[in-house]
């Protein structure tokens, strides 16, 4: 039996194929961190919500094919992630304006997805490959804003407290002995 062509659109996606797993890797080399999520039970509108917010946030986010993904993390720090490209699998790029912000957004919809379809698989952060209980562990964290806010609030109550016993001690200075 003579091997037949491939069809024109084998062809276009043997061309393209190349130049598109290079994309991802330079997304995947680019990201501070990321989430590898599996999609299965979230419906258009769902989805189109999800989106926007992430679209907000500064992530990208995007389904891909396994075969890509798998090609992408190929001889990378984060080849690990590999062995989680199976079945539906989307993923999230976030970006130095807030590191954290795919694994907060995604956990939260997966927390709060009725059919538990929606799972969050794994994770990587600054070259470092994560499972899905340190990915979760990570989008607990409040954000940049939210730190800088819990430090000042300590530095401000530390401060406001070494003033009230400077306070105490210059007013038990001013007392006449007795």
């Amino acid at each position: 039996m003579p091997l037949s062509r491939p069809s024109a659109g084998k062809r276009l996606f043997f061309i393209l194929a190349p130049a598109y797993v290079a994309d991802l890797k330079a997304k995947f080399e680019s990201a501070v961190s990321g989430c590898v999520v599996a999609y299965g039970g979230i419906n258009v509108e769902n989805d189109t919500k999800l989106r926007k917010e992430l679209r907000e946030a500064g992530v990208d986010y995007m389904v891909v094919k396994n075969t890509m993904l798998r090609l992408a993390v190929k001889g990378t720090s984060l080849e690990a992630l590999a062995e989680q490209f199976k079945g539906d699998t989307a993923i999230a790029f976030a970006h130095e304006a807030d590191p954290m912000s795919a694994a907060r957004i995604l956990c939260k919809y997966q927390d709060g997805d009725k059919s538990k379809k929606f799972v969050v698989k794994a994770g990587f952060m600054e070259g470092k490959v994560m499972d899905a209980a340190e990915t979760n562990a990570i989008a607990k964290l409040p954000n940049r804003e939210g730190m800088l806010s819990m430090f000042a609030g300590a530095l401000t109550s530390t401060l406001s407290g070494l003033a009230v016993a400077m306070q105490a001690y210059a007013d038990k200075q001013e007392e006449p002995a007795a």
